[in-house]
């Protein structure tokens, strides 16, 4: 069986994403600093009779998030695909014209440098497979210059960066990279329905055949208002 590692596993599209490759035979590692949310996802999988663990880290304490993911391997064997998506909700979003060094560095230290540091971990057992894939989720200021999100944005961006650069290095090598950029609220019960998102992310995974997708899918930016 293959194994999935969630990054930033919550309640909403953490647990989703659990149970759709849950049910695609995947065991799942869910990573994230919160025991409570994280005790709630392995009892709903448990009930699924999909295998589960839990590992407590916040991702901006890089050591924390080293040795769960080196626990995780341990428990499970190996991590065939590493999926990213730590969020911290809109109480850290800046306007551009408020945007600071501060706030900004708060930034790439929640997302970017965690990002390095899990695929740093997992990338060297995939390319001695020739298997795996690394999944990143972002917003959609990843794509698309949002005002009232400019903090984010500029770290979103970076973070894509990164992806595109791991997709076209890593393709020739058996691994799959890809990046699905949200552009709604996730809520259950609507268009953002977590369950959705996370049937969008596995027909990607699945397929393979192209790098990056939003959601919805062909979502139009410039109708979205600041």
């Amino acid at each position: 069986m293959k194994t999935i590692a969630i990054i930033g596993a919550g309640p909403g599209l953490g647990l989703s994403l659990a149970k759709k490759f849950g049910e695609k035979g995947f065991k799942v590692a869910a990573i994230a600093r919160n025991p409570e949310k994280l005790g709630m996802i392995i009892s709903e999988l448990n009930k699924l009779n999909i295998e589960a663990k839990s590992y407590v880290a916040d991702v901006t304490d890089l050591p924390a998030l080293k040795q769960a993911l080196q626990a995780a391997k341990q428990d499970f064997g190996h991590i065939d695909v590493l999926e990213y998506s730590p969020y911290s909700g809109p109480g850290i979003f800046r306007h551009v014209l408020e945007t600071t060094p501060e706030n900004v560095l708060e930034q790439v230290n929640g997302h970017i440098l965690p990002a390095i540091l899990a695929v740093n971990e997992v990338l060297p057992d995939m390319i001695k497979n020739r298997s795996g894939a690394i999944l990143f989720t972002t917003g959609l200021s990843a794509m698309f210059p949002l005002p009232s999100i400019g903090n984010v944005g500029i770290v979103m961006s970076g973070l894509r960066n990164y992806a595109t650069n791991l997709y076209n290095e890593l393709k020739e090598k058996g691994i799959y990279v890809g990046h699905l950029s949200i552009g709604t609220f996730i809520q259950a019960g609507t268009a953002g329905d977590p369950d959705h998102i996370a049937e969008a992310w596995y027909d990607l995974y699945e397929k393979k055949n192209c790098f990056e997708e939003t959601f919805p899918q062909g979502i139009d930016p410039t109708r979205l208002s600041d």
